[in-house]
């Protein structure tokens, strides 16, 4: 049975940089095994962002996964929930729940220092005890990344509401940034609540002594229903699993009925085990025909403005993930194997942006299209270009030649 690896590193492409020499990081870093893929494969560009839609990672690897967003996208806060046990009820809406550092009217942090999971998780059911209700619920998730359940929301009309994300404002004002629209007040005074209960709690006070970031206030977006998607196996055909740090990769997995791999030490940030994830996937392909497998730390370092640590992400991802897949698959010759970042996160921005990215195939039956290394530029020099990402998945997987 033919196999099929999806590997993606989350954010990857970015822009050119002065400090290196006008390449992007994709084109400085060393990447011997994606450069592999191309030369022996297939290079090309996939548009993940629909036009009018907001570049977030959520709507990238849905596309990414063979789903139109513009179909099938409901929110980001309910593919959190579906991988951390929550059911929701059709009225019910679930917000993503950042702990940031706020300092006077500035987003400091959108992480509060990319804060552990363990120290998270007593705020945030500190959280709950405190302002949760019957209505109101808050669910600790992974380091900052958590949950907010509104039962029977419905009324929040969230076609009304704007929230911005989190990463995207850092070092800009709170007061310009908070929730818009009909019932957004309810959400004010739970994030200002929390900044008055959080900053006096005994780990803020710690981290302050330590001067580490302190997460003393809650940031609430990402809202969204339900949602209501076909199985992937339904869809493809294939029976398979996804292995991430995120929740929102995760859920998204559990929602197309794909098995979640839980790896220790999977962090979501520049010290995850990447060792641990490869092995994962290869175990994984032992019983299933397909594997996804996410890797956050190129995006963190965007996000961050971080340029060698974005550099090492790509390279780390590259030897430690690609290269061990590849190496797998050395004597096997009925397999598929993509590589790709889900949108581009521009160091010089910060922030996600929606143009094409670039996307590499190689395996049983992929035409060579006579590219030499993976970056942004080689790729758009490809006359292969999907303007609907989510057809990407269908071409990976059915492609007859």
């Amino acid at each position: 049975m033919a196999k099929f690896i999806v590997l993606v590193g989350d954010g990857m492409a970015d822009y050119p940089i002065q400090e290196l020499g006008m390449r992007t990081p994709l084109e400085a870093a060393r990447t011997p095994n994606m450069d592999f893929i191309v030369q022996n494969g297939c290079l090309g560009q996939a548009k993940t962002i629909p036009d009018k839609m907001i570049p977030a990672s959520d709507v990238a690897n849905l596309s990414i996964l063979g789903y139109d967003p513009k179909k099938y996208y409901s929110g980001r806060g309910p593919l959190e929930a579906a991988n951390l046990g929550i059911e929701l009820e059709e009225d019910d809406v679930a917000f993503r729940c950042n702990l940031i550092t706020a300092a006077g009217d500035i987003l400091l942090d959108y992480s509060a220092g990319h804060i552990k999971s363990l120290e998270a998780h007593t705020l945030i059911k500190f959280i709950d005890q405190k302002l949760g209700n019957n209505k109101v619920r808050f669910f600790p998730g992974v380091s900052y990344r958590h949950l907010l359940l509104i039962k029977r929301g419905a009324e929040l009309k969230l076609q009304n509401l704007k929230c911005w994300a989190p990463h995207d404002i850092a070092g800009q004002s709170i007061k310009r940034h908070l929730p818009q629209g009909d019932n957004a007040d309810m959400l004010t005074k739970l994030m200002f609540d929390s900044r008055e209960i959080l900053g006096l709690h005994e780990i803020n006070q710690v981290r302050l002594d330590l001067k580490e970031n302190p997460a003393n206030m809650i940031w609430l977006w990402g809202q969204g229903v339900k949602p209501n998607m076909p199985k992937f196996a339904d869809k493809f055909g294939l029976s398979g699993s996804v292995i991430s740090a995120v929740d929102l990769i995760k859920g998204l997995g559990r929602i197309l009925g794909l098995e979640v791999i839980n790896v220790p030490g999977a962090t979501g940030y520049y010290d995850t085990n990447y060792e641990g994830k490869a092995l994962a996937a290869v175990n994984s392909l032992k019983k299933n025909d397909f594997v996804f497998v996410h890797i956050e730390a190129p995006d963190e370092a965007g996000h961050n403005g971080d340029l060698r640590e974005k550099l090492t992400a790509i390279e780390r991802f590259d030897q430690l993930i690609v290269g061990s897949l590849l190496e797998y698959l050395k004597n096997k010759d009925d397999f598929r194997i993509m590589v790709l970042p889900d949108h581009a996160t521009p160091l010089s921005l910060k922030t996600h942006t929606p143009e094409a990215i670039p996307f590499a195939i190689y395996g049983k039956n992929i035409p060579k299209n006579n590219f030499l290394n993976y970056s942004e530029k080689e790729a758009q020099k490809s006359q292969t270009y999907f303007e609907n990402g989510y057809q990407l998945m269908e071409y990976f997987i059915n492609l007859r030649t």
